[in-house]
């Protein structure tokens, strides 16, 4: 099999050769950086592919290539592990490792990981491949195929898709249709048909109107929601804006609206309307609306966490089944939404480092785990045994009415949400069902609790490997002295919280910090990247809070 590896190595020195020296890291988001530094990145992840299937007795792994939120010219890659999850941690290195090796070392790389994994030529392999919209990525994943077809291994490669999708086909394939059928089309028959169910026949609720303004980023989700507006039928009304006829994540998406706490570039300015951002992959979502007074809205992560935990908790409850429901976040969650989650709705709460895989691998520890980002990225999980209790529980006859009808709610709900995965379409999905169900507007959904006023910022720096955390990343190891000035300023607010964390990605340092009133949450913002800037080794200008 040494020839086999040798071939490949000799194809890629041929044909994806390593240009620089630069090192890149395999991180949270898998390898992002300019497209023009990947072409040789791409290639080896087809060939690592093929072994982390081969390690997994011939399970399906994907293969996507995006850069999500990131500028058009960017793009990255990640591999996607047999039940739709980030790649297990482990591999990370073996992936780091053969990304930065030399051309002549490509060979002695990939029999190292075979071997320490021990590894059979034998079994066959299977990787499913994906891309979104970017004009780069239709050559990066030729890139990949080619490296997947060196190493002799299977490839199905479903073209443009959203990220989520791609987890969701990986799930499908490995459980043999169990999951869902592992296609566009099975794809959206699944979530749509369900979420339509769970309407019934009367749209409207209450003060809920079934009407949202969508920003599709200029990307693959609005690609996406063209399709998903058809199966929806008449069950919600989606306008549809940035529809991939301007350029990607360029004022616009749910990166943009978060960071900047406002409304994106072409969305019409309709008081009170529910608007729904999406990210350029569409794993990201946020809510929004600007009021007849012109002030800006945001309902964000920490938001549907609430939304999403309080309904099912209730439905729980009146189901009658022994489940155990938890909610898990990062430190970037407002301390208000902790509060009420914890407090007023009393679902345990954990959280655990920035990052999905941190939080989904939480999420597995209880029956039904809930998870998300302040970004917007999260969703649902049922265990095994969760999933058996509902199924079976709904098959009941003998339940009492209102029992039953929570169950079949359950039901219906586990087909909406897509499990692998933060999914933009699922999640925009689950809140439209929750809203209708309660009969909300979005105001009432705000009126739940209120936000801390809070700020992020990034400053550049040389090297964000100094900057070291612990507790979940709420606290500052290195360099020395940086979190006692921290809790100096801290001090100085009320309400104040501050953290920072390094990129997975970039050189730089995200600054988070929230207090009583946004001027607070600004000034503090502002004086701890300061700070950062000065002990970090800070490159330019410290940042300002945009205007």
């Amino acid at each position: 099999m040494s020839e086999v590896v040798s071939d490949a190595s000799k194809i890629g020195k041929e044909k994806y050769p390593r240009l620089d020296s630069k090192i890149i890291q395999y991180g949270t988001a898998g390898f992002r950086t300019r497209a023009e530094d990947l072409p040789h990145v791409l290639y080896r992840m087809g060939l690592l592919a093929v072994l982390r299937s081969k390690s997994r007795t011939g399970a399906a792994i994907g293969l996507m290539i995006t850069a999500s939120h990131n500028p058009e010219p960017d793009n990255g890659v990640k591999l996607v592990d047999p039940k739709g999850e980030m790649l297990q941690q482990s591999w990370e290195k073996h992936a780091t490792k053969l990304a930065n090796a030399s051309d002549n070392e490509l060979d002695s790389v990939l029999l190292e990981i075979a071997e320490g994994e021990s590894i059979s030529w034998k079994i066959p392999a299977l990787v499913v491949v994906g891309q979104d919209t970017r004009p780069s990525s239709m050559g990066l994943a030729q890139a990949a195929l080619i490296g997947i077809k060196a190493l002799g291994g299977e490839a199905k490669d479903y073209g443009v898709v959203t990220t989520p999708m791609l987890h969701y086909f990986v799930m499908c394939i490995n459980t043999a249709g169990d999951y869902g059928e592992a296609t566009e089309e099975g794809y959206f028959k699944k979530l749509c048909c369900a979420f339509v169910k769970l309407r019934g026949d009367k749209p409207d609720n209450g003060h809920y109107v079934p009407n949202i303004i969508f920003d599709g980023a200029n990307g693959v989700g609005a690609t996406k929601m063209k399709i998903g507006m058809v199966h929806l039928k008449n069950s919600l009304q989606v306008q549809l804006h940035n529809d991939g006829n301007g350029k990607l994540n360029d004022l616009c998406g749910a990166d943009y609206v978060k960071l900047y706490q406002r409304a994106p570039s072409g969305i019409p300015h309709v008081p009170n309307a529910r608007c729904v951002s999406v990210d350029g992959d569409a794993d990201r979502i946020i809510y929004f609306y600007i009021d007849a007074n012109d002030k800006f809205h945001m309902l964000d992560g920490d938001r549907m966490a609430t939304l999403f935990a309080g309904y099912l908790m209730e439905l729980v409850q009146k189901s009658k089944l022994d489940l155990q429901l938890g909610l898990v976040q990062t430190a970037y969650a407002n301390g208000s939404s902790t509060s009420y989650i914890s407090e007023t709705l009393k679902v345990p709460v954990a959280c655990v480092p920035t990052g999905v895989k941190h939080l989904h691998h939480k999420a597995l520890e209880y029956d039904i785990g809930v998870y998300f980002e302040a970004n917007g990225h999260g969703t649902v999980i049922f265990s095994d045994a969760a999933t058996k209790r509902i199924s079976t529980a709904a098959a009941d006859s003998s339940l009492h009415a209102d029992q039953k009808l929570a169950v079949e709610r359950l039901k219906a709900l586990m087909d909406v949400i897509n499990q692998t995965v933060g999914d933009a379409i699922s999640d925009m999905l689950i809140v439209e069902t929750i809203l209708h169900a309660r009969g909300w507007s979005i105001q009432d959904w705000e009126a739940t609790y209120v936000d801390l006023p809070n700020r992020q910022l990034k400053v550049v720096v040389k090297d964000r490997k100094v900057i070291q955390t612990t507790d979940a990343e709420r606290q500052c190891v290195t360099p020395p002295g940086l979190q006692d000035k921290m809790n100096a300023l801290v001090k100085n607010f009320p309400n104040g919280r501050s953290f920072v964390r390094p990129s997975g990605t970039e050189d730089i340092v995200r600054v988070y910090a929230e207090a009583d009133t946004q001027q607070n949450a600004d000034r503090l913002a502002a004086q701890v990247a300061s700070v950062v800037h000065q002990l970090a080794g800070g490159v330019g200008s410290p940042p300002t809070v945009p205007e």
